[in-house]
């Protein structure tokens, strides 16, 4: 098992940027693929984005170009750097890693993210 924690939400204007970071609990170095969430209010959760283990990165086309993925693995950390934030961004975000062989993904509590128009 691993315990993932969101952090670096928080309120910002339209064209602004927030990075998140998702910590995870102990060592990500295995292959594995970790992935960025959003749940809007009174709307489905989302998928924004994820990054394999090798640093591969894929993004749901309304984020691409303006979201980038990382990884630092020495510091079993994810991140979600947002550019040029839209209120359409206005969610809460979750990171989610899923190891190979293994059916379930494993979740952060999510951090709040708002964009004001």
């Amino acid at each position: 098992q691993v315990q993932l924690v969101e952090s670096g939400g928080g309120l910002v204007q339209t064209g602004g940027s927030l990075r998140l970071s998702c910590a995870a609990s102990r060592s990500i170095v295995s292959p594995n693929t970790v992935y960025w969430y959003r749940q809007a209010p009174g709307k489905q959760r989302e998928p924004v984005g994820g990054i394999t283990s090798d640093g591969v990165t894929n993004y749901t086309p309304s984020v691409k170009g303006r979201f980038t993925i990382s990884r630092d693995n020495d510091k079993n950390t994810v991140y979600l750097q947002m550019n040029s934030l839209k209120p359409e961004d206005t969610a809460v975000y979750y990171c989610a890693i899923k190891f190979p062989l293994q059916s379930e993904q494993y979740w952060g509590q999510g951090t709040q993210v708002t964009v004001s128009s």
